[in-house]
């Protein structure tokens, strides 16, 4: 069987599917690192808002796989809960995208990635310092 005819009559994976490979990601991370992230919230939309791309500068949606919302761990107020909840967004339609491009990396462990970078900012840390930690990982 060629390589595509191995998806004759398959569809894309669904938001539902990418909310379930998230939760899995999540739940793979060691228990500390999942404690330390709290009560964040995963959400999984197509596309980011033209609010948000515009926020960023961006025009093409496809820019953007992921994105954290909220006040992160190291900026709260110690007395309180933060004002808003901390939110983790997945763009499945960038995801896909990327992951077709790519050709070597299996959707699971992109979605991954994305969440735990994510997740780094949830803890603080900017793009570079997370690059500099993924860059010693490998």
């Amino acid at each position: 069987m060629t390589q595509s005819a191995a998806w004759t009559g398959r569809a894309a994976p669904s938001l539902d599917d990418f909310a379930e490979l998230a939760e899995a990601a999540f739940a793979a991370l060691p228990a500390m690192f999942r404690h330390a992230a709290g009560e964040v919230v995963f959400r999984i939309d197509d596309f980011p808002p033209d609010d948000v791309l515009a926020d960023f500068g961006m025009e093409d949606p496809f820019e953007l796989t992921g994105l954290y919302q909220g006040v992160d761990i190291g900026r709260r107020d110690t007395l309180g809960p933060a004002a808003e909840p901390s939110r983790i967004f997945l763009y499945r339609r960038p995801i896909l995208d990327e992951w077709a491009e790519r050709g070597d990396t299996p959707l699971d462990e992109l979605i991954a990635h994305v969440l735990i970078h994510e997740i780094g900012h949830h803890f603080g840390l900017d793009d570079d310092q997370i690059h500099a930690i993924e860059d010693a990982a490998d």
